[in-house]
């Protein structure tokens, strides 16, 4: 008889949910292995995994000059022969020169960093931060992450002290917030995004959730926002984010800024929260000094999409020293990040200027990848309007789109049978039909009444854009 079960295991993990890797992904890898054995009789020639940002296995090229520099890292012995590298292989003259530089301040890439990451790294995103925003950042208050998802649930587990816990999580929201609140047993406060506006973040919806957590006898201590948003893609305004910031310095909340996809933006302008908090200092001295700010980027989105190597940072501001030791000591517990990981961020934060030698390619290649990815999305979207039933916004960033979808009734009760809710439901037939994979709105959360589904528009081609507009009419004509 084995030890543990399904009812004696932690039951906080039994209770939290990650649809983006749910019952949907789980089902999508079945059908890729049979395809791989040969099976033929599928409705399908090949999986389209538009259920998660992995840009890369859904062919987005890495970026060479990043490449080059990790291969160097990897194997420092091809470095005893610059001259087939520089004119055989193809690599220029940074690219050497920055793998020598990372040799000489990280070491080897198999050997353990210091535990918030390799000085000279920090250092470069401090550079990189300053440079963005206009103002100084302090290296020791910068930590490397296994990518930005690592950085969330350090400062969760600081957080989160007991079940009267809060934390304010957007609604729609990526589900790595809900399931580590359930894991750690606190509680998820949630303030809905307004869709009639291009899902932007609406004060008055935040004020109220914090009145009734509150009033409910709940500790709200932080309050998340993710910008660019996922699954959204909505960009906060700066008065946006001035406001959110006033209300965290007038209730004492700490603001995780989620901004993993700040070079993913379509419409509008990237404004960080770090910029604007600190804007504010300046502006109104003594009203925002007490404000916590942690600010998490990583490796894994924008152009670079290197999610598989877990890189990623948090930037902190306005925490005290005490609780910053205690930061200290949990990711410490896990030793440090992965050291490659660690050297693409500061390829990331540092990448080849006008005038280096590898610049040309990576500027065409970091424009290339933007172009497409916006091209698919509205791709993708001008579908979304020709498909009945479907409602869809313009795409604004990130990598996905959301669009709200009306079922027939009868779709509505077959999914009873089956004890799916409606948007579950229509998810799976259309991964049964098509091998594409999506993910039912229900599992970022959705206002009562609504259905929609997240996908991302990563995967190249338009051949399976057609596979789901076909599907879509034939679902809705044979529930109609």
């Amino acid at each position: 008889m084995a030890r543990l079960n399904l009812g004696n295991i932690n039951q906080h993990i039994v209770e939290a949910k990650y649809a983006v890797r749910g019952e949907l992904a789980v089902k999508s890898e079945e059908y890729r292995a049979r395809l791989r054995k040969g099976d033929k009789s599928l409705p399908f020639s090949e999986v389209i995994s538009a259920n998660i940002g992995n840009p890369q296995q859904l062919d987005q090229k890495p970026i060479t000059f990043f490449r080059q520099v990790l291969s160097l890292l990897e194997n420092p012995k091809l470095l005893e022969h610059e001259d087939i590298l520089l004119n055989s292989l193809g690599y220029k003259k940074d690219v050497l020169e920055r793998a020598k530089w990372l040799l000489d301040h990280a070491g080897s890439v198999g050997a353990y960093s210091a535990s918030a990451g390799v000085p000279a790294i920090k250092e470069s995103v401090a550079k990189f931060l300053e440079k963005r925003d206009g103002f100084p950042a302090d290296p020791s208050k910068i930590y490397l992450s296994a990518g930005a998802s690592s950085g969330v649930n350090t400062l969760l587990h600081i957080i989160c002290a007991s079940p009267k816990t809060g934390v304010l999580v957007p609604i729609p929201q990526y589900p790595l917030y809900t399931a580590s609140l359930a894991v750690l047993n606190s509680t998820c406060v949630p303030y809905y995004l307004d869709e009639a506006a291009q899902w932007g973040t609406s004060l008055a919806a935040i004020k109220e959730s914090h009145k009734k957590a509150k009033s409910d006898g709940i500790d709200v201590r932080a309050i998340v926002i993710i910008n660019p948003g996922n699954p959204t893609g909505a960009s906060l305004s700066e008065a946006d984010i001035r406001s959110v910031l006033e209300f965290a310095a007038e209730e004492k909340l700490v603001v995780m800024a989620d901004e993993v996809y700040q070079t993913n933006v379509f419409i509008g302008k990237f404004h960080s929260f770090r910029q604007a908090l600190l804007t504010l200092q300046k502006e109104y001295p003594g009203k925002y000094d007490k404000v916590e700010l942690v600010s998490l980027h990583s490796v894994s989105k924008g152009m670079v999409g290197e999610c598989g190597h877990r890189g990623g940072y948090f930037d902190l501001l306005g925490f005290k020293s005490e609780v910053e030791e205690q930061i200290y000591k949990f990711v410490s517990i896990t030793l440090c990040a992965p050291v490659v990981g660690q050297c693409l961020v500061e390829l990331m934060v540092n990448p080849p200027q006008p005038g280096d030698p590898s610049f040309e390619l990576y500027d065409a290649e970091y424009n290339a990848i933007f172009n497409a990815l916006k091209t698919r999305a509205y791709a993708l979207y001008e579908a979304f309007k020709e498909m009945e039933g479907v409602e869809c916004g313009e795409p604004q960033g990130s990598m996905y789109l959301f669009p709200t979808i009306h079922v027939p009734a009868r779709a509505a009760e077959a999914a009873k049978k089956e004890g799916r809710s409606p948007d579950e439901f229509y998810c799976m037939r259309l991964l049964e039909a098509t091998g594409v994979c999506v993910v039912p709105g229900s599992g970022f959360g959705q206002a009562d009444g609504t259905l929609h589904f997240r996908t991302t528009f990563l995967a190249p081609g338009t051949e399976w854009v057609g596979s789901v507009k076909k599907f879509h009419k034939e679902f809705i004509d044979k529930y109609r």
